[in-house]
């Protein structure tokens, strides 16, 4: 029997809110687990119990993932949590490119798996001291040599609260100089448990932060982002 996938949540169409695909048309597959515990994480529910994985043949998500899109969608984003946790993915991978859907894919970068060669929108997003995470910089390091090898569509994307995450990014930055990839700052959330509109809140912080590459002489190819999904529906789940 095919191994199952732990899924929290397939839902869309929707927006792809962050990084190089922001502005995407997608649908999403949401896994469960992660390698990490970020202070500020959004999606907590993907690793801290209180919501329940259904384990789903890549067959069945491939029909789920159909029926929603019924012809409107042609892009799919894996989505944790950390996907990369998960070895079993290639047959889901081939199964929706047959079905004529690119997939993107966003992870910390702390663990390699050979099926990041078949992603099309590969977003490596490594996170800085406020998450109280540490970065493995070698792995990150041997993640980044075998895209590039590959010639692999990847990104490096690094959300930022604060100027230590900032300073963070630009010793990043120094190690895995654009352009050879895309490079991009994202405005991170800090209010995850509010149910009002975040938007004039995450709208000054992200002022903040163009001025912040703005002023900056190393950040040359640097593209600072909101995050479109949250301006738009705040902190809602599913959409």
């Amino acid at each position: 029997m095919t191994n199952r996938i732990p899924v929290l949540e397939i839902f869309g169409p929707t927006i792809q809110g962050e990084g190089m695909v922001a502005g995407q048309k997608t649908i999403f597959i949401r896994t469960f687990g992660c390698d990490y515990r970020c202070s500020w994480c959004d999606s907590k529910f993907t690793w801290d119990g209180t919501q329940k994985p259904i384990l789903m043949s890549p067959e069945d998500i491939l029909q789920k993932v159909s029926l929603l899109s019924n012809g409107t969608c042609n892009h799919v984003t894996i989505s944790g949590g950390n996907p990369a946790l998960i070895s079993s993915l290639d047959v889901l991978l081939d199964l929706l490119q047959l079905e004529g859907f690119s997939v993107g894919l966003e992870t910390q970068g702390s663990k390699w798996q050979d099926w990041f060669l078949k992603i099309q929108d590969l977003t490596i997003s490594p996170k800085p001291p406020s998450s109280n995470m540490k970065t493995d910089v070698k792995t990150l390091e041997n993640i980044i040599l075998k895209l590039k090898e590959n010639k692999i569509n990847y990104s490096i994307k690094v959300v930022i609260f604060n100027d230590e995450d900032f300073t963070y990014a630009k010793k990043l930055h120094w190690r895995f100089p654009s352009p050879s990839h895309k490079w991009f700052l994202q405005v991170g959330n800090d209010d995850t448990n509010s149910k009002d509109n975040l938007a004039i809140s995450l709208l000054e912080k992200y002022e903040w932060l163009c001025n912040k590459v703005i002023a900056d002489k190393s950040m040359l190819s640097v593209r600072p982002l909101p995050q479109l999904h949250t301006l738009l529906w705040g902190n809602k789940q599913g959409v």
